[in-house]
């Protein structure tokens, strides 16, 4: 690869050289839980409390999530590359196997997951084909014990011990 290839396909292989954490972003929609995986996940403040993700601006389940008024962010752990997977995927129950808990607010979290955050839209910010979403915290929920899944190289992995 040259330094001047920036098609799509270069920079989806070279922006996977970052390894990144993998969160689920979940709800409650009229009673059914409807929800997408994100693998840019970051902190962005502590005071006011700030998170941040990137969504795709052709993802046809963000518009269900977006004028929500909470939001359930699950960081997900080791044992969740399937859940991953299958959150991710356009078609089919994206919740198969997953144990969940909804709150009063409507944010559903996976449980199993290492950190639940119970969050709000602070701001959208479009950036070429995603949207840059920034959540104010508003609850956290933090399992010690429960190591993270990785996204590096198009995979899901494992930190060592």
């Amino acid at each position: 690869m040259t330094g001047t290839d920036l098609s799509p396909t270069s920079l989806r292989e070279a922006f996977g050289h970052f390894p990144t954490g993998v969160i689920a972003i979940a709800a409650e929609v009229d009673g059914v839980r409807v929800g997408l995986a994100a693998s840019t996940f970051v902190p962005v403040s502590l005071d006011p409390p700030l998170v941040s993700f990137c969504v795709q601006n052709s993802s046809t389940t963000w518009p269900k999530l977006k004028d929500l008024p909470f939001l359930g962010i699950s960081v997900l752990g080791e044992a969740h590359d399937a859940a991953a997977k299958t959150l991710a995927a356009k078609t089919g129950d994206r919740f198969a196997g997953l144990d969940t808990k909804s709150t009063e607010r409507g944010a559903v979290f996976i449980h199993g997951t290492s950190v639940w955050l119970e969050s709000a839209i602070e701001q959208e910010v479009l950036a070429g084909d995603h949207t840059i979403v920034v959540l104010r915290v508003h609850d956290i929920t933090i399992h010690d014990g429960v190591a993270p899944i990785v996204f590096h190289r198009s995979a899901f992995r494992r930190l060592g011990a």
